[in-house]
């Protein structure tokens, strides 16, 4: 590194991956930062400069890298960072730590740091333990775990199995496999080891007449739909069920059929109507899916659960995301590492998910072509949900035939002008209530209406003091106040 660019390196200020030293005299610090930085994506440590922020340098000699060289030995397990003394000026040298992330969980002097931007902070121990569990994640997992004595192949279904290798064959993922042979079967997926089944067999194909139920609580499905926004709100449908994920999935898709809405129009010159579910079978099926290939099973009460409200569609799972995945990053292509791999590969050839690594995107690209928003990842306390909302009624009213509405616009358009405004308001309230980032765009696209009219109803909210701007137009938020 030279000179040069040690200098615009500086000027970038501190950052998630860059922090600075005024001399090896703080290198007690800076092992901390270099141990959270390998605990995180990586980054720098620079000695020589100053709280201001000016390139000083120090003086260094051989002693002066022994204590560094010791210093740095005090991190566990060992890493050799790259070092690079630039000169600064007579006698005065900076030097440069750069350590790369991803690994460990690495401590300082047997204690675990976290950096969070500019910040150096000791790990909680709930974050320690989940990093541990990462590390030994490709050897040791709940799912190719062996079963509890006693669980045998009786236990599960067999007619299940059946079709999930009639299936694989059919689709090409999976070779020459006798269906009947039950055993033969469960090998073929890999969900046998050494004469013993795996967790992720009765995960998958526990038979559902609950005889393994007080064994594997978890295997289960909540599915409920409430009268209102929230789960204040009281119940207009409450199931669940325990088995097998097929089966769970089965029965999560057909309490959707149940209760999802569907709009629907007349297209001038086709016979068949066009129809719009509120939220499109494709993406709930896939959210359902990588909810059971992601969810943690090591939690007894755990279950993925479905909660439909009158304005949203939620599906959450136990677990958090890991590897460094956020709700951001699954937005944009990725690699896809499934917590459950076993049980992904099994729902991969069943044709229940198509490739690893495009669930999420497929999700929003079938939202996008069902004309409804987006949905959002949100992580919580080992949560995973992911949200969905359907479109306006506006939206679906402007897809319906444009004769009726060439004829009825003139005559309806002063009665009813007031009526719409006014749901169009409630609407608004509705949607920044529960996401007050949202952009006046995207509101006119989840509420189909234009951008003009948006930018309207939210002038007028604001100018009645029932709605207010937090914060500048990028970056910041709404606030509903309580008299709306």
């Amino acid at each position: 590194m030279t000179l040069e660019e040690l200098q615009q390196l500086i000027a970038a200020g501190e950052g998630q991956a860059l922090e600075f030293k005024q001399s090896t005299g703080q290198r007690s610090r800076a092992m901390e930062t270099l141990c959270a930085m390998l605990n995180g994506e990586g980054g720098r440590v620079v000695f020589g400069v100053t709280p201001d922020g000016r390139l000083a340098g120090q003086q260094t000699g051989t002693g002066t890298l022994e204590q560094l060289a010791a210093a740095i030995r005090e991190i566990q397990p060992a890493v050799v960072p790259d070092l690079e003394v630039v000169p600064v000026a007579a006698e005065r040298d900076a030097m440069v730590l750069t350590v790369p992330g991803g690994g460990g969980p690495f401590c300082y002097r047997r204690r675990p740091f976290l950096r969070l931007g500019p910040t150096t902070s000791e790990m909680p121990q709930a974050f320690y333990e989940l990093r541990i569990t990462e590390k030994l994640h490709g050897t040791t997992r709940w799912e190719n775990q062996p079963c509890p004595a006693g669980v045998t192949v009786a236990d599960l279904d067999a007619d299940e199995i059946r079709q999930t290798i009639l299936t694989a064959q059919q689709l090409g993922r999976l070779g020459a496999i006798a269906a009947t042979d039950t055993e033969a079967a469960l090998v073929g997926l890999d969900l046998m080891a050494e004469g013993r089944l795996l967790n992720a067999a009765v995960a998958l194909y526990a038979h559902p007449n609950r005889s393994l139920f007080a064994r594997f609580p978890q295997l289960s499905v909540r599915l409920g739909r409430f009268r209102g926004t929230s789960r204040l709100a009281e119940f207009a449908d409450n199931r669940e069920y325990w088995g097998g994920v097929f089966s769970l999935l089965r029965h999560a898709e057909r309490f959707l059929a149940d209760h999802v809405h569907i709009a629907g129009r007349v297209v001038a010159g086709k016979m068949q109507r066009e129809d719009y579910p509120d939220y499109p079978p494709r993406a709930t099926r896939e959210a359902l899916a990588n909810a059971f290939c992601h969810r943690d099973y090591t939690m007894a009460g755990g279950a993925v659960e479905v909660a439909m409200y009158d304005d949203h569609l939620e599906i959450t799972n136990p677990g958090e995301l890991h590897f460094g995945m956020t709700p951001d990053k699954l937005r944009s292509a990725h690699a896809s590492r499934p917590w459950n791999p076993i049980i992904a590969s099994v729902l991969h050839r069943a044709g229940v998910i198509e490739r690893w690594g495009s669930g999420a995107i497929n999700i929003l690209r079938w939202c996008r072509e069902g004309r409804v928003p987006e949905p959002v990842w949100n992580e919580s306390t080992r949560t995973v949900a992911v949200s969905f909302r359907p479109a306006g009624k506006a939206g679906v009213e402007s897809r319906s035939s444009g004769k009726s509405s060439g004829k009825s616009s003139g005559k309806s358009s002063g009665k009813s002008s007031g009526k719409s405004s006014g749901k169009s308001s409630g609407k608004i309230l509705a949607c920044l209530r529960d996401q007050p980032e949202t952009t006046l765009p995207e509101l006119a696209k989840m509420l189909g209406i234009s951008e003009r009219a948006v930018e309207k109803q939210v002038r007028n909210l604001r100018e009645s003091g029932r709605l207010r701007r937090l914060g500048p137009d990028k970056g910041g938020q709404w606030e509903v106040l309580e008299n709306a």
